[in-house]
This record gives structure tokens, sequence and C-alpha cells, in this order.
């Protein structure tokens, strides 16, 4: 089973400007992707909004072994990611038909593979130590 993540950027600007009825119908889409996801035996493992790109934390190496704290987002652009889900499924096909659906009803999407296990380079020093952290686990 593979992992995908579904990325919801959104012009935060605009969105706020919205009325409250396309706010509603932006929700019934919403859950007429959940449904979509069951249906096709897809599973959700996580999802849900972002605070605003305004309350975001940005950190950064400082070049001397230090970080620098930025409050705000990362970087400038008029969209930002607002929300995001991670879908399991043995169906890539089929999860993408869904999310184009759900894209045609006004939603902004990109699709985005999770990187497997098996496709990792597990020599680096990082990878180690997630197995290591993995292994420890109950």
């Amino acid at each position: 089973m593979s992992r995908h993540l579904v990325l919801l950027p959104a012009p935060e600007a605009e969105w706020a400007q919205l009325p409250a009825e396309e706010h509603e119908k932006g929700m019934r889409s919403h859950e007429q992707f959940h449904r979509d996801l069951a249906t096709g035996g897809h599973r959700l493992v996580a999802a849900g909004p972002l605070t605003p790109s305004a309350q975001a934390v940005s950190m950064r190496p400082d070049g001397s072994g230090g970080v620098l704290l930025t409050d705000g987002p990362f970087t400038e652009s008029v969209e930002q990611v607002v929300g995001f889900y991670l879908v399991e499924s043995d169906d890539r096909a089929d999860l993408v038909r869904i999310c184009a659906e759900f894209a045609a009803r006004g939603e902004l999407i990109e699709f985005r593979d999770m990187v497997g296990d098996d496709e990792h380079d597990h020599g680096s020093t990082t990878d180690r130590a997630v197995d290591d952290v993995r292994d420890a686990a109950p």
C-alpha cells in the first residue's frame, strides 16, 4: 500500500473574502471527497486545515550551527498550503481520478506520491536514525 499527500494550496487573502455560501460549497466538496475515498477503498490517514501562513514559524540554519527563527511563511507567494490529506491506497490511478473530480468542483490540488521505505538510501545517517526510532517503537 502506498501513501500519497494531497496538498491544498489556496490564495489565503481571496479565500478569506469569499461569502459564506462559497465556504459551505467547499465544505460539501470536501465531504464528497471523503465519501469518494471511502467508496474507492482508500484510507484517510490524516487530514486537516492549517492555520494561516502568517502564524507559521520558519526555521533556517544560521550558518554557524544555530537556527534563525522567523515569524511567517518560509516563502512569500500568492498561494499557501491551507490544508492536506494523507491517503493510503492500493490503486493510485483511482485515487488520482477521485482527486481530479475533487479539483473539478473548484478545489486547488497538488498530488504528491510519498517515497516508500524501499526507495530510501538507508546508508545515510538520517535514515539510520529514523530506522533506529522505528526499531525502538513499541
